[in-house]
C-alpha cells in the first residue's frame, strides 16, 4: 500500500508545478504572438503575470495592432496603460483594445491620434473608439423644445439638430455635449428674442441657425458643430397680451383696495362726526338745564325783574308762532305754473 503513495504524490506535486510553470509563462500566448509577427519575449510575459496583469489583454490588442502595421503602438505603454487603470478595473482589457481599435481608425482615416492622445482620452474617462466613430461619422444631437418670446409678445417653440464632429485635440479638457446644448439654446433664445414679430422667425427659420453659428458656440468643447438645422417651429401662448391681461387685474386690485382704504376712512370720518355731535348735544341739553337756574339766581340778585322774565316768555312764544307760521305756509306757484 505504501508503495503506491510515493508515486501518486510525485504525480500530485508534477501537476501543480506544471500548471503553475503555465500559468506564470503563457506559452501559447507567447506561440500566438510569434505566429502573428508581434514578438513579445517570455520573460516580459512573466514579469506581467507577476505584476498581476493579465497578458492577454496587453498582447492581444498589441497582436491587432502590428497586423494592421501600427508600430507607434509598444507593449511597454499598453503595460503602462493597464496599471494606470487598474488591473481591478473589469473593463480593462475592453478599454485596452479600443484604444488600439481607435488608433487603428485613425490611421485608416487619416486622422492624426496617437497612442499616446488615444490613451490619455481614455484615462479622462471618454469612450475613445467613441470619439473616433464620431469624428469620421458625424453625430446629430436633437435639442428639446426650446421657447422663447418675440418682441411682439408671442411665444415661439423651436426645435433643433445640431449635427458634431469629434475633436480629437480638444477631447481632453473639452467640454460635452451638454454645454454644446446648453449654448445652442441659448443663441436660439436670443435670435427669437431679436425679432420684431413671430411671423420673421416663421417666415425665415434658416435665420435663427445662421446667426447662432456665427457666434463659434462649439468654442472649448470637444466638439466642432457642422451644422444647426431648426427641425421644427410652433407657436405658443401669447405672452404680452398675458402680461398685459395679468398687470390690467393687478391693477384693478389696486385700485379696489384703494376705494376701499377711502371708503373705510370716510365711515370713519363719519362715526366721528356722530360722536361729536352727539356730544355737542349733551353739552346744549346741559346748557338748557342750567337756564332755569340762571334766571331763578338773576331774581334773586335783582338783575332781573318780573316784567323783563314776561318780556323774555312773549318773545320766545311770538318766535315760536312765526316758526310755526314759516312751517306751516304753502309754497308760492311760480310764473307759469298753474
Amino acid at each position: 500500500m505504501l508503495t503506491f503513495i510515493g508515486p501518486i504524490f510525485l504525480l500530485l506535486v508534477s501537476i501543480i508545478a506544471i500548471s503553475i510553470f503555465f500559468y506564470f509563462v503563457p506559452i501559447k500566448l507567447w506561440i500566438e504572438a510569434m505566429a502573428s509577427g508581434a514578438y513579445v519575449g517570455i520573460l516580459k510575459l512573466i514579469g506581467m503575470r507577476l505584476r498581476g496583469m493579465s497578458p492577454a489583454f496587453i498582447v492581444r490588442p498589441y497582436i491587432s495592432a502590428r497586423k494592421a502595421d501600427i508600430d507607434t503602438v509598444k507593449i511597454d505603454e499598453l503595460e503602462a496603460h493597464y496599471l494606470a487603470i487598474g488591473s481591478r478595473d473589469p473593463n480593462v482589457g475592453t478599454r485596452l483594445e479600443d484604444v488600439v481599435v481607435a488608433v487603428i481608425s485613425a490611421n485608416r482615416a487619416r486622422l492624426d491620434l496617437t497612442p499616446a492622445r488615444a490613451m490619455s482620452i481614455d484615462l479622462a474617462g471618454r469612450n475613445v473608439r467613441d470619439a473616433v466613430n464620431t469624428s469620421v461619422l458625424p453625430r446629430i444631437i436633437e435639442t428639446p423644445k426650446i421657447a422663447a418670446v418675440a418682441k411682439d409678445g408671442i411665444q415661439v417653440i423651436a426645435l433643433a439638430r445640431i449635427t458634431v464632429r469629434t475633436n480629437l485635440e480638444r477631447l481632453v479638457g473639452g467640454a460635452g455635449e451638454e454645454t454644446i446644448l446648453a449654448r445652442v439654446g441659448e443663441g436660439i433664445v436670443t435670435t427669437i428674442g431679436s425679432a420684431l414679430t413671430h411671423k420673421n422667425v416663421l417666415e425665415n427659420p434658416d435665420a435663427i441657425s445662421q446667426t447662432v453659428l456665427t457666434k463659434g458656440l462649439d468654442s472649448g468643447t470637444a466638439f466642432e458643430i457642422l451644422s444647426i438645422d431648426i427641425a421644427d417651429v410652433d407657436i405658443g401662448k401669447n405672452v404680452g397680451a398675458a402680461l398685459q391681461t395679468d398687470q390690467a387685474e393687478a391693477d384693478k386690485k389696486i385700485a379696489q383696495a384703494k376705494a376701499e382704504e377711502r371708503r373705510a376712512m370716510a365711515i370713519a370720518l363719519e362715526q366721528e362726526m356722530k360722536a361729536r355731535v352727539e356730544e355737542f348735544r349733551a353739552e346744549l341739553v346741559k346748557a338748557e338745564a342750567a337756564v332755569p337756574k340762571a334766571i331763578a339766581g338773576a331774581f334773586d340778585n335783582g338783575r332781573l325783574g318780573i316784567m323783563d322774565y314776561y318780556r323774555l316768555e312773549n318773545v320766545k312764544a311770538d318766535t315760536s308762532m312765526r316758526s310755526s307760521l314759516a312751517d306751516s305756509e304753502p309754497a308760492q306757484p311760480k310764473n307759469g305754473d298753474s
